[in-house]
Parts: C-alpha cells; structure tokens; sequence
C-alpha cells in the first residue's frame, strides 16, 4: 500500500495543512471565513467522537468486568490497573516539579508583560476561579457522592459525567456476575452488539479524520491568533521558558516513564508501541480530549498492540477518566511558575501539597478540553497562590492541552499494554494498516 493512503499518515497531513491553512489565514485576517466555513467540520468531527464516547464506556466496561467471571480475578485486574495509574500520575507531578525548579521560567517574566496578561485574559480568569470555588466548597466525600448517579439516563446524558458511567457499567456488569450465565447470556448479547457496533461506527468516523484533524487545528490557530499572526508569536516568546518546561517534562513522562514501563513488564518494542498507537496520539492532539479519542485508542492497542479485548474494554475506559498524567504534570508545572512569576516561594510543603492535590485531582477531572485548567484552580487555592494568576497562562493554555492529552492517551495505552501482560493476554501485535479495513468499510 503507497504511504499516503496509511490512515496515520494522512492524519498528519492534515495537522501540517491545519497549521499552514491557520498561520495563513491568521495573517490574512480569515478568522471570521474560518469560523464559519472550517471549523465547523472539526466540530463535527469532535462531536462524532464524543457520540459514542458514552456508549463505548458503558458497553465495553459491562463486557470487560463480566468477562472476568469472578469478582476475584476483577479485584486483581482492578487494583493492578489503579495502582498503575496513580504511581505514573504521582511520577509526573514530581517530574513537573523537578523541571520548572531547575528552569525558574517564572523568574523571565517581566513586570509590565505580567500586567499587560493579567489585563488581557482578566474575565477569562475570573470565570475560572467561580467555576473552582463551586468545586472548592463541596465537601469531602462529594466526590464519592458524584460517582453514584441518582438517574442513568441523566449521567448517559452527558460526557462530563464519565466516571458516573464508568460506576453504572462496573455496577451492571458486577451483577451480570452474581446471576447464572444462561439468565445474563441475553443482556451480554445485547451489550456485545452495541460494542461490535460503535467499534465499526469507529472506523466510519476515522473516514473523516484527516479533514477533522486540518478543521480542528485550523480554528485553534486562529482562535488563539485571531486576525494577528504576531499574537501567537508574542505569546509563544514571552511564555516560551513556561512552555518548554512543560513540553521538556511531558516528553521526558512519555519517553523514559512509559518506556521504563514497556521493558520492564512487556516484550514489546518502544518502535511497535510507539507506530501502533501512533493514530490514537494525531487524533488526541487534534481534539484535546482523551475521551473523545477512547474509541481510537481502544481500537488501535487492540489491533496493533495485541491487547486482549478484555484487558483493553476494562483499562482503557478506566483510563480515560482517572489517568491524566499529562494534565496532573501540566498543573505541577503551571501552579510553581505562577507562583515565581508572582515573587512568592513555594517551600517543600507546599510542592508536597502539589502533588498530593494534583495525583487527587486528576481522577476527578473530566477527559475533556481545558477541564484541567478550573482543577490548577483548586490547586493553587491548596498552596496559597491567587487564582488570578491563571491569566498569566491561558494565552497558551490551548495549545498545550493538546500536548498533554497525547500524553494521557498515551499512558493509557502504557498501562492497557502492561496489564494484558501480566495476565498473559497481549498477543503478537498486527503490524499492518487499518486503513485497509478503513476503505473496505468506504467501499462496501
């Protein structure tokens, strides 16, 4: 098959033709052409993900827990999957800190270019501090309220309330495990239909992926730019040591925490990871939801990694809603650079609360765009840094939600790879492309 008609090439295609299109037109003054006739096909793209985000959790978690056949073998799984999963996210917040104390990017940013933010982005950091101060004043077992829906067609209703569904689906396929196998065969024929549907409704909607991917990329770069190129620039200059450390700690997650957990527990090569899951982190960064791009990833580890459908149906969706390593690593980050651009000093109590309130926060924060943004809220509120001082950051917010949600996919997959290999599920890994049941699904 020639190279372009790979599904992940074409995908980058459209990210490069995405970020050409959006400088361009930013350049141009397009903004408003843009909005109006480009970006909304990333809209569609994005909502089609999430239409069956929902219903993908809810049926594949029924399938993974009933396929486990005893509460016991779900226990073992369970715990593995969550131990996993905090212990990566606790990694990260520590590695955020390491970095943005050794860089000081805080300490580069002038007093006039602090005001000239501040100013800037005042309304935006306003409605952010409101947003964490409702969360802030709930007491200390609501989120353990917030788990158990009083409706189930109200927390199907709705993507923020994924780990209500995920509670529903372990709840439900529980019970399919305390009844006798001939009286749940029916429901588990139902929810396996519905499962081997989305799945296939998956590859109908990736048809769509290199023109999504080009809208979403382009709206963003002109959102952000509006009708001034220079913006983006100016940004990216006067944040620039911010961003690095960002970028230098999730790429470090990726590449060495990950990698570490690959060798160490899994025969697989960091090259077939990395190519197999390489789809699953374009759509990602395209979207900046980890549970919009679940039924990509959930597809891809169990097609090119070799995971068992039974370890992916139970980890992947779990994931989704509790692992955010690259949120929990941008909010290490983000909270001490605000603090040194503010002139205060976090001493190592306060990092220490970073990262007990960052690994905690992580679990409650929604797959979904700049949700970890109202979190590093509650979190500077924890240490005793104004709120306000998100202003400081929201200018490049966008951008690097995108890069931390790669990470997040990507240790989803880690940890799904990890777990099948210790229960000897993860197969030899299809190395050839999607694409071709892509087209087939095109053409047939």
């Amino acid at each position: 098959m020639p190279w372009y008609k790979k599904l992940h090439w074409q995908i980058i295609i459209g990210l490069i033709l995405g970020l050409i299109y959006g400088v361009i037109a930013a350049a141009q003054g397009w903004g408003q052409f843009t909005a109006d006739w480009i970006a909304p096909f990333g809209t569609i793209f994005l909502n089609a993900l999430k239409l069956i985000a929902v219903p993908l959790v809810l049926a594949s978690l029924i399938l993974g827990v009933a396929s486990l056949s005893d509460l016991r073998k779900l226990s073992r799984i369970g715990g593995k999957t969550i131990g996993i999963y905090l212990g990566t996210t606790a990694v990260a917040v520590t590695l955020g800190l390491v970095i943005v104390n050794l860089l000081q990017p805080g300490s580069a940013i002038p007093d006039t270019l602090q005001a000239e933010l501040g100013a800037a982005y005042a309304g935006d950091a306003a409605m952010r501090s409101e947003a964490a101060a409702a969360a802030a004043q709930r007491g200390p077992l609501q989120f353990l309220v917030d788990i158990v829906p009083g409706n189930l067609f109200s927390a199907i209703s709705n993507n923020s309330n994924m780990l209500q569904v995920v509670f529903v689906a372990l709840f439900i396929g529980i019970g399919l495990i305390q009844i006798p196998r001939e009286k749940a065969e029916p429901v588990l024929a139902v929810v396996e239909g519905l499962n081997d549907l989305i799945i296939r409704l998956v590859d109908v909607i990736m048809l769509m992926a290199p023109v999504g991917v080009f809208a979403l990329l382009a709206g963003t770069i002109t959102q952000v730019a509006g009708d001034d190129v220079n913006r983006i620039i100016e940004l990216l200059g006067a944040l620039g040591y911010y961003c690095i450390a960002v970028v230098a700690g999730l790429v470090l997650h990726m590449l060495v925490t990950y990698a570490i957990l690959l060798k160490s527990f899994t025969p697989m090569s960091l090259k077939t990871f990395y190519s197999g899951i390489g789809p699953a982190q374009l759509v990602a960064f395209s979207t900046s939801s980890s549970g919009a791009t679940l039924p990509v990833t959930m597809e891809r580890c169990e097609e090119k990694l070799g995971v068992s459908e039974e370890v992916s149906s139970f980890v992947l969706p779990l994931g989704a809603t509790i692992n955010m390593d690259g949120t929990a690593l941008y909010q290490a980050v983000a909270a001490v650079f605000i603090a040194q651009a503010l002139g205060m000093d976090l001493n190592l109590a306060a990092q220490l609360t970073i990262v007990l309130t960052a690994v905690l926060a992580s679990i409650g924060t929604a797959a979904v765009p700049g949700a970890g943004i109202i979190m590093l809220v509650i979190i500077l509120e924890a240490v005793g840094v104004p709120s306000a001082g998100i202003a400081l950051i929201l200018g490049v917010d966008r951008i690097l939600d995108m890069l931390r949600t790669v990470t997040n996919v990507t240790g989803d997959a880690t940890v799904a790879t990890v777990i099948a290999a210790s229960e000897n599920q993860l197969g030899a890994p299809n190395l050839s492309e999607s694409a071709d049941r892509v087209r087939v699904v095109a053409e047939g």
